[in-house]
């Protein structure tokens, strides 16, 4: 094996092969929407209620990602003290914390983009890697004194971009690198780098920097020094170590289930130790702690372990690769939607929904996170495939949407104002009489000329939806709207009513309070 490598290729030769693994990687279109996604979710910031609604609105606008974030705040490491199942988001971000949301987030975003059947076991390898850095990144986090340490979490992820990305799209490039590893003259970097003509790490930064991703992440992808490290001087060089030692770590559980105490595992000790704060004792705790997150970051993705021989071989045999397009397909929870497009299990989503948000304000949650939980609560249980919260601008004088999930929600939220100034409209209608409408079908020459203009515009193609005024002593605060483009002959039975009915309580009685 190693006489193949014995010739490396000339600089110019790995100049190019740079260059264009860096075309392939960043210009291609799949790529750029990847770049362009992880960049959003970065950019999101935990630092007021925005960004949590945002992270909340990114997550619900993909179905298959909100399944697995839900499925990982279910289980067993997470499930809630009462048993009681989390069904939004919103609760989600409540219960995991937004940072871990957010890192998971952009984990199956990268776990998404680069599954690859054509050398899966390979890439499989990679992604699990990168996952398990990211776990040890959030839990050197909890311990850490720098603000902003919950960031290391998203550089100790990318830490392992550059070896992900080759192994998906230059695969006898990354074949070679590993060969000359194995021969145990090379490191990893220097192995990268004459194939490559960039190093693993260099390269990272490289794709991470094209992709507009702040410089802070970018630098600590930066190689260390192959002695011990010191103590960091500053935020960056921290994260810079700690992304290191989660490779390293990550790599470590790759090889054995029972790391601790292992010659591999004290040598990471004798390390990083110093530098990170860590003793024997800590070093076990931590180990043993990535271990039971990876273990609920698996199961919630429907991804079990790789098995050690696949892994070593490299192999092409990941079967059912990921299985993301499927989760829980044929279980109880599809149990089939009306011709409108609402599930029929919907009062058991209601009821979910309801003990969710009561559960969130009984903890303390603000307004804001009850509001939307409730609207995503309603959007999900009812099928709709637009809803908003609608409240009062006295500045313009209107009731504006301030909160929106579904269909092209930019251009509705823009668009869905109308007039405080009263009306004989069925919008006004509502709140002044402070009545919740079902409407079943939009069609109907009565219900039609209620709709005012603006909606018939915006909204031309709604066929059933609902509005639940928002009334608190007489004061019209605006209203919740939701619709689907099918009637719902359906209707909506004594027991949904109710709940629907719960669940705008809580939100008056967390208006009331605030």
């Amino acid at each position: 094996m190693a006489a193949m490598f014995d010739a490396i290729p000339p600089e110019g030769a790995t100049r190019r092969v740079r260059a264009a693994l860096m075309h392939k990687v960043c210009g291609d279109e799949e790529m750029f929407a990847l770049g362009a996604s992880i960049a959003r979710v970065v950019e999101m910031a935990s630092s007021d209620d925005q960004g949590t609604h945002d992270l909340a609105y990114y997550v619900v606008s993909d179905p298959a990602l909100t399944q697995r974030i839900l499925r990982l705040s279910n289980t067993i490491q997470y499930r809630t003290p009462g048993g009681t199942p989390v069904t939004t988001i919103s609760r989600a971000i409540s219960l995991l914390g937004f940072d871990n949301v957010k890192t998971t987030a952009l984990a199956m975003l990268l776990v998404d983009a680069l599954d690859s059947s054509e050398h899966a076991g390979s890439v499989r390898m990679e992604l699990e890697a990168a996952l398990c850095a990211s776990l040890v990144g959030r839990e050197m986090a909890r311990h850490s004194f720098f603000q902003g340490a919950e960031e290391a979490a998203i550089c100790a992820l990318f830490k392992n971009l550059a070896p992900l990305l080759v192994a998906s799209h230059e695969h006898e490039r990354y074949r070679e690198i590993a060969a000359l590893v194995a021969g145990g003259k090379h490191t990893v970097g220097q192995a990268s780098q004459m194939i490559l003509g960039a190093s693993y790490d260099a390269l990272s930064q490289a794709v991470l920097a094209e992709w507009k991703i702040p410089d802070v992440i970018v630098r600590a992808q930066a190689s260390l020094a192959p002695t011990a490290v010191r103590v960091a001087a500053n935020r960056g060089e921290w994260m810079r170590q700690v992304a290191a030692f989660g490779l390293d770590v990550a790599r470590l559980l790759a090889r054995t289930h029972e790391p601790a105490g292992s010659k591999e595992a004290l040598a990471l000790l004798g390390r990083y130790g110093e530098a990170l704060d860590l003793d024997r004792s800590r070093m076990d705790a931590l180990l043993s702690a990535v271990q039971d997150g990876m273990r609920a970051l698996l199961e919630s993705m429907n991804m079990q372990p790789t098995p050690r021989s696949e892994a070593q071989e490299g192999g092409k045999g990941l079967p059912n690769v990921l299985m993301l397009a499927t989760l829980d397909a044929g279980e109880e929870e599809h149990e089939g939607l009306h011709p409108s497009g609402k599930p029929k299990n919907a009062r058991d989503l209601l009821l979910a929904g309801v003990q969710d948000v009561t559960q969130m304000r009984a903890s303390g949650g603000k307004v804001n996170d009850v509001v939307l939980a409730v609207l995503e609560t309603l959007y999900g249980a009812l099928g709709f495939r637009f809803a908003t919260v609608c409240l009062k601008d006295a500045k313009s004088g209107q009731y504006r949407a301030r909160v929106v999930l579904g269909e092209d929600s930019a251009r509705q939220q823009a668009g869905f104002a109308f007039p405080v100034a009263s009306s004989r409209d069925l919008f006004h209608l509502a709140m002044e009489n402070d009545a919740d409408l079902m409407i079943s079908d939009a069609s109907s020459p009565k219900i039609r000329d209620l709709l005012p203009e603006w909606h018939r515009k915006l909204l031309p193609d709604a066929r059933s939806f609902i509005v639940l005024p928002l009334v608190v002593g007489k004061v019209q605060l605006g209203l919740f709207y939701a619709d689907r483009t099918l009637p719902a002959p359906e209707g909506v039975p004594p027991d949904e009513t109710a709940l629907i009915k719960a669940l705008k309580g809580q939100v008056l009685a967390a208006l009331g309070q605030g």
